[in-house]
């Protein structure tokens, strides 16, 4: 079984920056994909950013698009997501997720394992 264990969530002021991190342990993802979802209070699950075997390809949301960095390290089968200059809309509890294939969906149904979530919380 795989276990994927998240770090680094906390309470960040809007502008700053905090980073996320995802460690995988039990079997080898690092020929998968690993990604970010978001779940904030009263809405479903949603894509953040999703990043391909070797680290060489990524994806993100449209809201995040130029403020939060994917990226992994392959030898430890970690994935991180730096997170700069967070919004208010930004607070939500991230879950990390991985998949044993090298493509990169958006759908949090392409993905077989995730972790138990790290809340964020944006403050003004």
């Amino acid at each position: 079984q795989v276990q994927l264990v998240e770090s680094g969530g906390g309470l960040v002021q809007a502008g700053g920056s905090l980073r996320l991190s995802c460690a995988a342990s039990g079997r080898t993802f690092s020929s998968g994909a690993m990604g970010w979802f978001r779940r904030a209070p009263g809405r479903d699950r949603d894509f953040v950013a999703t990043i391909s075997r070797g680290g060489s390809t990524a994806d993100y949301a449209n809201s995040v698009k130029g403020r939060f960095t994917i990226s992994r390290d392959t030898a430890s089968d970690t994935v991180y997501l730096q997170m700069n200059s967070p919004e208010l809309e930004d607070t939500a509890v991230y879950y990390c997720a991985a998949r044993p294939y090298g493509s990169i969906p958006i759908s949090e149904w392409a993905y077989d394992y995730w972790g138990q979530g790290t809340q964020v919380t944006v403050s003004s």
